[in-house]
């Protein structure tokens, strides 16, 4: 994982939820797990889980993938919670694309479009914390 290569595994927490419960306690996709593994990212262990009011308290930031869902987490979001809502793609600089889609009907090359995608916003937000006191 990119936090543990740059020495970062203590001073960071990843974790991934959905906005819905449709695959709650579910394996990543089939070919999501292929696509990772050909990066040599083993994800067959991960199970889907929904966000919760206290990911809202227990996490600095957020991150949606999409619009769509950037507008549930703010319905979703206890009032007062500390935790900045924000969409991932939005850390990389000079971006234009603000939206991962879902790769689920686009094919093998769908799910490594979406790979790319979230390694280049990993790396715009690794570079985002580390300009903010990470």
């Amino acid at each position: 994982m990119m936090i543990e290569r740059e020495g970062l595994a203590a001073s960071i927490e990843v974790a991934s939820a959905g906005t819905g419960s449709w695959h709650v306690g579910e394996a990543p996709d089939p070919r999501s797990q292929e696509a990772a593994r050909q990066r040599g990212i083993e994800i067959g262990e991960i199970r889907a889980r929904q966000v919760t009011e206290e990911d809202f308290h227990a996490f600095d930031y957020i991150l949606a993938m999409d619009t769509s869902n950037l507008s549930r987490l703010k319905r979703m979001r206890p009032a007062g919670a500390p935790g900045k809502l924000a969409m991932f793609l939005d850390f990389v600089p000079g971006f234009e694309r603000h939206d991962v889609p879902d790769p689920y009907y686009s094919g093998r090359q769908g799910f490594e479009l979406v790979l790319n995608l979230v390694e280049q916003g990993a790396l715009g937000l690794l570079e985002h914390l580390r300009n903010n006191g990470i």
